[in-house]
Parts: structure tokens; C-alpha cells; sequence
């Protein structure tokens, strides 16, 4: 399958963590890349993946406003790699490219060349049967939407962002 978590609503990381938690817990192989999240940063989804055995290779540098495009564009071109080798393997059961929507979405620099759509589009039609893919992120591209088996949107209803309350340990991060 193709999963697909996108939308402006919270819950798309927590809901493809959830899925790796049960997929461990049947005892299937499971991956973590986290595109645009940073290893720098203490995210506590890669924490407990990481202690639950579930490998997570966080290969972003941040918001695209932290670093320079060419940061941006290396960092996306080497996640793609990885990402493209972990799918195609079939050494998987279960692969979580965490916020790839967000990164094919980015246009304040180009990434065409690093990050192509056509060839997400083509590793993720012709991945292995037994290997189930989900991608996360708001703004999917209609391609990807198109080829996936399940997308779910997740709709923000209210957000206490909008009353100034800023990321919150264990919750957001």
C-alpha cells in the first residue's frame, strides 16, 4: 500500500508513528526518513522510534528560511537517495517518508533536480509488493495523491498556534 497523510491539520507525523509502533509490534521492519526535520533538533517521535529498534534518519536542515537553498537542495538530494534505496530494497516492511509532501511543495528554490516528482512518482508505483510506503506532509502533489491507495486529510479546526503558544515539548515536538 501507499499511504498518505496530508492536510493543515496536526496529526500526520503522530498517525505514521502510530502505524510503525503497530507494524514493530507484529514483528514487521520499519524506516523512518524525516525530510526537512533536522538531527539537531530533539524531536521526541524519533527518540522513542529509535528505542523501539525502528531506524529514523532525519536528513533535513530545517525550515527552508534557517539554512541557504544549496543546503536545502544537498540535504534533499541525499534523503531522496536514501529514501529511493530503502523503498526499492524490499529489506523493508514498512517505509515512512516523513514530510516528502513538504519538501516536492517547496518553490522558493528549485529541487526538480534533486528531488524529482516524476521519479517519487516512479519508485513508489513500482516498489516492492510486500513493502508499504507512507508519506506525510501537507500539500500533496495530485500525483502522489492520485497513485496512493489511502490519503487522509487532516483538517485543523482550531489550533492553539493561533493564540501565540509556540511549539510544546511532547506534544508538538
Amino acid at each position: 500500500m501507499v499511504i498518505v497523510y496530508t492536510g493543515d491539520g496536526k496529526g500526520k507525523t503522530t498517525a505514521a508513528v502510530g502505524l510503525a509502533v503497530r507494524a514493530t509490534g507484529h514483528g514487521k521492519k520499519v524506516i523512518v526518513i524525516q525530510f526537512i526535520k533536522s538531527p539537531h533538533r530533539p524531536y521526541g517521535e524519533a527518540k522513542i522510534l529509535q528505542q523501539l529498534g525502528i531506524a529514523v534518519h532525519q536528513t533535513g536542515v530545517g525550515f527552508t528560511w534557517t539554512k541557504t537553498p544549496s543546503e536545502h537542495r544537498e540535504a534533499l538530494q541525499k534523503g531522496w537517495a536514501l529514501a529511493k534505496e530503502c523503498v526499492q530494497s524490499g529489506m523493508y516492511d514498512v517505509v515512512i517518508l516523513d514530510e516528502l509532501n513538504v519538501a516536492l511543495a517547496i518553490t522558493s528554490f528549485p529541487i526538480d533536480d534533486v528531488l524529482p516528482l516524476y521519479d517519487v512518482v516512479h519508485t513508489l508505483t513500482n516498489k516492492p509488493a510486500h513493502t508499504h510506503v507512507v508519506v506525510t506532509g501537507r500539500g500533496a502533489k495530485e500525483e502522489i495523491i492520485e497513485l496512493a491507495d489511502l490519503v487522509t486529510e487532516m483538517k485543523e479546526v482550531k489550533h492553539y498556534y493561533r493564540e501565540g503558544v509556540h511549539a510544546i515539548k511532547g506534544i508538538d515536538l
